[in-house]
């Protein structure tokens, strides 16, 4: 078993990878499940989404965690070949992997997010699809699950399927790098434009941490971003991206790729 030894440390603490130590608080004690959990989940960002689909009964509750934040509740959606899990894990990587977890523990075992993303390339136009096959780890939560490295890839196998079923609808979309950063206020021109170099198309808060949760705990997951607001330029354009009607156009992917996985 690896481990920190005892007496040492590194200059930066999220070089302080512990290997596959337990942790002592297990997620599973932080969900209360009330009915029958689907394997297959869409972690959806989209809050007014979700109440469209899920509020007023139109889906069961049948898992819940709460934290400070409120109660994030695992819906049970009726949908054509079944049903599937719906969450909102709240924004920024430690929030949104913890609730991940918590619903891993509670039985989900194949995940597809859906959620915006600034544009980092010019040209990116409102609502266009993007599928991220690797994330650079400018975050922090990330560490605690992989040693630490620049980025983290996606399972390819998943990335295929996720691209595929946008290929077959003839929706527009490109295959390619992410940025997940916690500063949403320090992302720099200077940084946006190294990031751009290195060959990210966009920039968020969640990816590189959903990954690496991914492949710790052996489930699988993919994510679909839609561009949103534009950073690319030397002024931001917010593009009131979060009225955009790929909204929901995103969560319908999900669900289709998330039963073809």
């Amino acid at each position: 078993m690896t481990g920190i030894r005892p007496g040492t440390t590194s200059d930066f603490p999220l070089a302080e990878f512990d290997g596959d130590s337990p942790a002592l608080i297990d997620p599973s004690e932080g969900v209360v499940i009330t009915g029958d959990v689907p394997e297959r989940v869409v972690v959806c960002f989209f809050r007014d989404v979700i109440d469209e689909l899920c509020g007023e009964g139109r889906a069961d509750v049948v898992a819940e965690t709460t934290w400070e934040s409120g109660t994030h509740h695992l819906y049970r959606l009726p949908v054509d070949g079944g049903h599937v899990g719906v969450f909102h894990p709240g924004v920024g990587a430690p929030l949104a992997t913890g609730v991940l977890e918590v619903m891993i523990a509670s039985g989900g075992r194949t995940f597809v997010a859906c959620g915006g993303a600034g544009a980092v390339i010019p040209g990116l136009a409102l609502g266009h699809v993007v599928v991220p096959d690797a994330a650079v780890r400018d975050e922090g939560t990330s560490y605690h699950y992989l040693p630490a490295s620049r980025e983290v890839a996606a399972d390819p196998a998943v990335t295929a399927v996720l691209a595929a079923v946008l290929a077959e609808r003839d929706i527009p979309h490109v295959v390619g790098k992410t940025w997940t950063t916690d500063g949403i206020y320090r992302e720099t021109q200077a940084k946006i434009a190294a990031r751009r170099a290195e060959g990210c198309l966009t920039v968020e808060m969640e990816t590189a941490a959903f990954f690496a949760v991914a492949r710790h705990r052996s489930v699988t997951f993919g994510q679909y971003l839609y561009a949103g607001d534009d950073v690319s330029g030397s002024v931001w354009d917010h593009r009131r991206w979060q009225t955009s009607s790929a909204r929901r156009d995103l969560f319908w992917l999900a669900v289709a790729a998330v039963l073809r996985l």
